[in-house]
């Protein structure tokens, strides 16, 4: 053992921080009887160099100053303790162990019998201790010099959340195929930094991108068995480590450098960087899962576990364990985590990954939870975007609409409600306005805004919109799982035929399918989220948990056929017109008490008659088509100052039936409108405007929308009922099955 220099150190701040003349080492532990610190000169070391004594103690806080440690030292750590799994205790100073806050880690797990603290195969399952040392096969932490990065005139975009785009999308599967971007960085921070991906997102028009991930995790045992890896990422061991496979410089520190450089010049584009983040739970898995870090820490200071019988976890999000926020620990870390990523790493706002399980009490979900205090009153993160999923697998777990002033939530009623109209689904009418208006029905309430509801029709997590429509179900046997795993209840449509098809009439309903869910998605209320490749039709091949699938089945595939580059200019002239006209992207919600009912100043609702809809077609299950006129006129039109803005009049036509309607317009005689986009026509976007006068026609074709822009006329006269009333029948009594079962045989005739 090589003589070293030990000093006592200081128990703040926790993790391994180069301090210029030295490191400092600080690991919390309430229940260990010693720590060790273990110091690598190499990743291929099987054993450690050098082991030191944390002797130094401080409100549970082990730790140690090494003057003679530098920025790029690999370390580990070895807690002792009683190893008692009945109690929930395992301490086992056999295996190494990641530090929590490590900034960087490098290397992978190699997976065998060691990793686990417990005899694998045992009759005891996990009671019977593993002696076995594990340090051979085990990731390291290592050292990094965060002042080292020259962040030069970096400046936040800081873009309203009302006026931001979100663009969900992996690091890896962006760039990984991109011949425009160097060979040398596909796949990589870099390649998401590089010239042709920060011009793709500028041209598209996205404000930020929210990026699957990147905290550094873990491949599971069971999915490298079957020649699989954790591709999208959900399972975490560093909440403070960029993961390393994402960096083309190396995983020696070199990865925190490279993310950093990475948000410096999408910052430089006006792009903003937002993590979905996973504090929900970690890598370790059940009370069969290997002992990486946090379980041979402090497990039952670290872990939710059961009361009676504390050597099971209590699970809450489907992976075997749940992070303990009640305990302050835990809650230290993940505030220290946030933090971190906006302090050192810049990053502009998280999305929470399964975020009810950080709000459980005792008794389940509490909107006044210790979690949602911390974050409210922390000046830091005051100043970034929090986006919630709302729900996680618990009972009681579906908490949309539920979370705290001051947070935006994932939608997944706006989700399933457009899935489930445009499909031709009956009974959806009513909550389609909802959703189109910002879902007042579920955030009107406690001051919360139209910001609150981030509206998506797909994510990472299920069918691309390519295959939304065009598979009824989902095909995921290349997971491995028999094609068990998976949503079953995708709210999908295959337009006629399952899978791809040379049927040219099929083909051209997907197409305009796609049209109509991009459409209404950047014309309502709310905050637009699209997923990564859906602007041009990216498939999966009918795979709706692609997970495990890092390759072609999930990276995206830039070789574009004629009509996925017309969907992808479509979608750029859908997210111009959202920029260029405030009326869709309101501060406020509508006013008004209710959707239905008397007349409303700044909505209205039509039906195809031209007249306002009334109680009847509201309740009728069978009303599958709606005009939506939105007056830019209105005083409650808005800017970020508090001034009025004046915007121009649109009016929206939706129709989910399979046959063509005729809509007739509203307003008083000699009014103006201009047809400026049909998802009828392959281009979406007319280029030569169509003209109509109050009281005209509009062909509405079966599945399509139609956005008008008023041109003459006052938007008060727009307000008015139609001057050519027509009686409008309620259509039969066609359900969505049997609306789709005539498309398709329309089709095949």
């Amino acid at each position: 053992m090589h003589p070293i220099k030990i000093w006592l150190g200081h128990p703040y701040p926790l993790g391994a921080t180069w301090m210029g003349n030295g490191t400092n080492f600080a690991l919390f532990s309430s229940m260990a009887t010693s720590v060790d610190l273990c110091l690598f000169n190499n990743l291929d070391a099987r054993q450690e160099t050098i082991r030191v004594p944390m002797t130094g103690q401080t409100d549970q806080v082990w730790h140690v100053f090494l003057p003679d440690v530098r920025p790029g030292q690999l370390y580990g750590y070895r807690v002792s303790g009683p190893y008692d799994p009945e109690k929930g205790l395992r301490f086992n100073s056999s295996k190494l162990l990641l530090d929590p806050y490590a900034k960087a880690i490098a290397g992978d797990v190699n997976w065998a019998d060691e990793m686990f603290a417990y005899v694998v195969g045992d009759q005891l399952e996990d009671l019977a201790r593993d002696f076995r040392d594990d340090a051979w096969g085990m990731p390291k932490s290592v050292v990094v010099d965060l002042a080292a990065f020259d962040w030069g005139k970096d400046r936040a975009p800081r873009t309203p959340l009302a006026e931001s785009v979100v663009y969900e999308v992996h690091v890896k599967g962006f760039t990984k195929l991109w011949e425009a971007v160097p060979n040398e960085v596909r796949g990589t921070y870099a390649g998401l930094a590089s010239e042709a991906a920060i011009n793709y997102l500028k041209n598209l028009g996205v404000t930020a991108v929210e990026l699957l991930p990147v905290h550094a995790h873990i491949d599971d045992k069971t999915l490298i068995d079957k020649g699989l890896t954790n591709y999208w990422g959900y399972n975490t061991i560093g909440f403070f480590a960029p993961h390393g496979d994402y960096a083309s410089g190396g995983q020696m520190g070199e990865q925190v450098t490279e993310f950093k450089s990475m948000v410096k010049s999408l910052h430089a584009a006006g792009i903003e960087v937002i993590l979905d983040v996973v504090y929900n739970h970690t890598a370790e898995g059940n009370h069969l899962g290997p002992t990486l870090s946090f379980r041979g820490i402090d497990n039952i200071a670290w872990y939710r576990l059961q009361t009676e019988t504390p050597r099971f976890y209590l699970d809450f999000t489907g992976t075997g364990n749940s992070l303990n926020v009640l305990h302050p620990h835990p809650l230290q870390m993940i505030m220290d985590s946030l933090r971190y990523w906006v302090t050192e790493m810049r990053v502009d706002g998280f999305r929470f990954d399964l975020a009810t399980t950080l709000a459980r009490g005792e008794n389940g979900y509490d909107k006044f939870h210790a979690f949602f205090k911390a974050v409210q009153q922390d000046p830091v993160l005051a100043q970034v975007k929090l986006i919630a999923e709302p729900w996680d697998v618990g009972m009681g777990g579906y908490q949309v609409g539920n979370f705290p002033t001051g947070w935006s939530e994932w939608n997944g009623k706006y989700r399933d409600a457009m899935r489930s109209y445009w499909k031709g689904d009956e009974g959806k009418i009513g909550e389609v306005a909802y959703r189109l208006t910002g879902s007042p029905d579920l955030f009107q309430h406690d001051g919360r805004r139209p910001i609150a509801s981030v509206n998506f029709v797909t994510a990472h997590d299920g069918f691309t919109l390519a295959d939304l429509v065009s598979y009824n179900e989902k095909h995921n046997e290349a997971n491995g799982e028999n094609n068990q795993d998976g949503d079953n209840n995708s709210l999908s449509w295959n337009c006629g035929a399952e899978g791809p098809t040379d049927d040219p009439e099929i083909s051209a309903l997907r197409r305009k399918q796609q049209r109509n869910f991009l459409t209404t998605l950047f014309v309502s209320q709310g905050v637009p989220m699209l997923l990564g490749g859906d602007e041009f039709g990216r498939t999966q091949g009918g795979n709706n948990n692609a997970y495990c699938q890092d390759n072609e089945v999930s990276w995206f595939n830039w070789e574009h056929s004629d009509d996925q580059k017309r969907q992808l200019e479509f979608t750029r002239r859908l997210i111009r017109l959202r920029k260029e006209h405030p009326i869709f992207r309101r501060p406020k919600f509508f006013q008004g008490r209710r959707i239905r009912g008397s007349e409303i100043k700044d909505v209205m609702w039509f039906n195809p008659g031209g007249n306002e809809m009334d109680e009847e077609e509201w309740a009728s299950p069978f009303v599958r088509c709606l005009g939506m006129l939105l007056s830019g006129d209105s005083a409650d039109v808005v800017n970020f100052q508090n001034e009025p803005v004046h915007d121009e009049t649109f009016l929206l036509l939706i129709n989910a039936h399979f046959e063509p309607i005729q809509f007739v317009l509203p307003g008083v005689e000699n009014l103006e409108w201009e047809l400026i986009l049909d998802t009828n026509e392959e281009e979406g976007f007319l280029a030569r405007p169509k003209k109509f006068a109050s009281g005209d026609d509009v062909d509405l074709a079966e599945r399509a929308t139609c956005l008008l822009r008023l041109i003459g006329g006052t938007q008060a006269q727009a307000r008015h009922e139609s001057w050519k009333k027509r009686r409008y029948e309620l259509p039969g009594a066609v359900s969505g099955e049997e609306e789709r079962a005539r498309a398709a045989r329309k089709i095949d005739n």
